[in-house]
């Protein structure tokens, strides 16, 4: 039977991308709450990595779930969801952090202009470490990519 095949190209550079996202944050969260509140170039750009590094987590997501048989989503919620039941993250983790992370993703494309700065700088200070749980998994699927019924291209 011939499994079918990540491509590697496709998550590899999205794994680098979301590290660098995450370490730009990480940087923003160590301002003091007013620093951070009161200046809006450090507002936007914190939306900007933040949503990036969002869209890499379920560009991956949806290319894993491509390549098994009925793993094709539609919503950004419906790939946390399957994640989960496809064992590629903790079900737990898919039905909890990685909704609301496709939650939130949402709100940065669409309600945007509902989002304070007080709101970003809490998730700064107390979700970055969801991303590193997620790549924490993708990188277990790109080393054994046959526990998965995958293989590598």
């Amino acid at each position: 039977m011939t499994k079918n095949k990540l491509k590697k190209e496709s998550i590899i550079p999205r794994i680098d991308g979301i590290a660098r996202d995450i370490e730009k944050l990480r940087g923003f969260a160590k301002k003091p709450p007013d620093e951070f509140t009161d200046n809006e170039e450090l507002f936007a750009l914190s939306q900007f990595y933040l949503r990036q590094a969002l869209e890499g987590v379920f560009h991956i997501g949806e290319h894993i779930l491509s390549r098994l048989n009925g793993g094709r989503a539609t919503e950004y919620k419906e790939i946390a969801r399957l994640l989960g039941e496809r064992k590629i993250v903790k079900k737990t983790f898919a039905d909890t952090r990685l909704k609301a992370m496709a939650g939130y993703r949402n709100r940065l494309t669409h309600f945007y202009a509902e989002i304070t700065p007080e709101e970003i700088y809490s998730i700064l200070k107390d979700n970055l470490a969801d991303f590193h749980i997620f790549l924490k998994a993708i990188k277990k699927v790109l080393e054994n990519p046959d526990k998965f019924g995958l293989a590598l291209e």
